[in-house]
């Protein structure tokens, strides 16, 4: 359920657009400014914020920026003022909401706040075995460890997990532990009080708050400090939290399912994660399979995101040329189930005619590997890059820059996936990359799950 706070009046045309999000499944919050806006989206948190322009939109984007609070901000106006639409984009709303409202843009809109809210797309009796093992346990209120590589749905799970559990009309609220510093990660979870920190002008909830009733995913819970590691088995053990700069606990009633891509048994044996949290979340496990061992899933999913995006960029929903099918069903997918989402959003843009042929499946093709020969000995060889003289003479750090973009590059963006190969943390890449921008070079980023320009007047 999106939570949806709209800053504006509802009479007329923004009313209509309120309406159509709540017959989406939206949860409503109205304000009738920015700043009863801000203070409500730091009492509450919300997944999406829609601000009528006839309000300061660069001032509700500054001060959720200054309050650390991610929440993105779509501006709306009469579809004729463009001018406006340039203004709030500028200003640093995420994309414009042009009224009257469209009802299929608003469900666009609700859907990449909240990620994919559909049932899994299966067939394989693979994924049948997980999901009919994710429905047994979902009434339950163990807590649900989530395993499996990069890209297989483990967020997907979860969602199906939330929407069959007993807290179905309760929030669902997603955080990904690698995606924040420590410091803004231990902010995010647990809330912080008036003046906790230098920018902290107001108490604020933390996701374990905003999901009261719910469920709670942390997402690469693997990546966790472990500092971060023992205040989230006191959470799960006393059932409540200290908001930084607090006075006293919290008391939370929230369903933990945590998700990684690590093996988290050998990350205990490495003494990286906490053996008592582990075998807290660790009560009921579930592992994705990868798109690899799942072949009958290929081409349903396949079929599945060719509709969505051929309806989102008003194209016709075509099917998959033969040579196409046994394209999409030959390769190896190591990217998953999101590498072959973005192959079918580009296959879908770039078909012509009435089928999406094999031209238009633009596949990566995985690099090679050398055979080994007959009069090497047996067991692991040391390797040589090939062109490594050409490495000679350069400086260390270029060599390591080249070699983390190159690696991105090859994984489409997805930092999760280039992490695992680079043998680096992501936390660790994202430093990195944060470096390399600082710097000016060109820095690669996965294309989004959103379609490529949904709303009017989206700048990029």
């Amino acid at each position: 359920m999106t939570r949806l706070l709209i800053i504006g009046s509802l009479e007329a045309e923004l009313g209509q657009a309120a309406r159509i999000a709540a017959s989406r499944g939206a949860r409503l919050r109205q304000a009738d400014g920015v700043t009863s806006g801000i203070a409500m989206a730091r009492a509450e948190g919300f997944d999406l914020i829609l601000c009528d322009v006839m309000h300061d939109v660069a001032w509700i984007v500054s001060a959720l920026a200054a309050e650390r609070i991610a929440c993105p901000v779509i501006a709306c106006g009469r579809n004729a003022d463009a001018a406006a639409a340039v203004r709030a984009i500028r200003a640093g709303a995420k994309e414009f909401l042009p009224l009257p409202p469209d009802a299929d843009l608003i469900a666009a809109m609700l859907q990449a706040a909240v990620g994919e809210p559909d049932a899994p797309v299966h067939r394989d009796p693979a994924m049948a075995a997980v999901l009919k093992r994710a429905e047994g346990v979902a009434r339950a209120e163990a807590s649900v460890l989530i395993t499996g590589e990069s890209g297989t749905g483990k967020e997907v799970l979860a969602r199906y997990i939330h929407g069959h559990s007993r807290r179905a009309n309760g929030p669902f609220v997603a955080l990904n532990c690698a995606a924040l510093p420590e410091a803004l990660l231990e902010s995010e979870l647990f809330g912080h009080e008036k003046g906790a920190f230098s920018g902290a002008v107001a108490a604020r909830r933390g996701k374990f708050e905003q999901a009261d009733g719910g469920t709670l995913l942390l997402d690469e819970i693997g990546e966790m400090d472990p500092r971060l590691q023992a205040k989230i088995l006191r959470a799960l053990q006393e059932r409540e939290i200290d908001r930084l700069g607090g006075a006293g606990p919290v008391r939370v009633d929230v369903r933990i399912l945590a998700a990684t891509n690590r093996d988290l048994a050998a990350e205990v044996a490495a003494g990286r994660f906490r053996e008592d949290l582990f075998f807290r979340l660790n009560v009921v496990a579930l592992r994705v399979p990868a798109l690899r061992d799942r072949p009958e899933d290929i081409l349903p999913i396949a079929e599945h995101f060719a509709r969505r995006y051929a309806e989102a960029n008003g194209l016709p929903n075509r099917p998959f040329a033969p040579a196409a099918r046994a394209a999409l069903l030959s390769h190896p997918w190591s990217g998953n189930v999101r590498e072959l989402e973005n192959t079918v959003h580009r296959a879908v843009l770039l078909a012509e005619g009435d089928e999406i042929g094999a031209e238009a499946v633009e596949l990566h093709v995985p690099l090679p590997r050398a055979p080994q020969s007959a009069a090497q000995p047996a067991g692991p060889q040391p390797s040589r890059p090939v062109g490594v003289a050409a490495l000679v003479g350069r400086r260390m750090e270029e060599v390591e820059r080249d070699l983390i973009i190159e690696t991105l590059t090859h994984c489409l963006g997805n930092r999760t996936r280039a992490a695992e190969i680079l043998g680096i943390s992501i936390r660790t890449l994202r430093n990195k990359l944060h470096e390399y921008r600082a710097a000016g070079a060109p820095v690669p980023v996965a294309p989004g799950q959103m379609p490529v320009a949904p709303f009017p007047y989206a700048l990029g």
